[in-house]
């Protein structure tokens, strides 16, 4: 293994266990190379598998970091992709257990509900706009 490699794991490894116990963990980003977004997709992948294998179920995908202004803020030049799973989802009206959270904040969100799967490498906003069954 190399020593990226290593690292990646020791990063996914913290987040991990962090999730698990429920209690914060020592910064990844003292394990990463700064700017390296290959190597945090790769700390997601590992605990997606780890997630999914536990019995989580996949449902959707989260895209952040949409606005420049919040990635000129943050100093990164794209979104981020992040992973939903079942247990995530929070019906209107229903209480947020706390305990589930270490900083418990709100964040207005829009989710579009797709239709098909979307298999295509190259897809186009013509293919996505198309599938798009409803918004939330």
């Amino acid at each position: 293994m190399t020593s990226k490699e290593q690292a990646v794991q020791k990063a996914a490894d913290l987040l991990f266990s962090a999730a698990n116990l429920g209690k914060p963990c020592q910064p990844v980003r003292d394990f990463l190379q700064e700017g390296d977004v290959d190597a945090a997709y790769a700390v997601q992948e590992i605990n997606t598998r780890r997630w999914l294998d536990d019995g989580r179920r996949l449902v959707g995908r989260k895209i952040g970091l949409t606005s420049k202004a919040v990635q000129a803020q943050l100093g990164v030049n794209q979104p981020d992709y992040g992973m939903l799973y079942a247990d995530m989802d929070v019906a209107e009206g229903e209480e947020i257990d706390v305990s589930r959270v270490l900083q418990p904040k709100v964040e207005a969100e829009i989710a579009f509900v797709i239709g098909d799967d979307l298999d295509e490498l190259q897809l186009t906003t013509a293919d996505i706009l198309s599938n798009i069954d409803y918004a939330v």
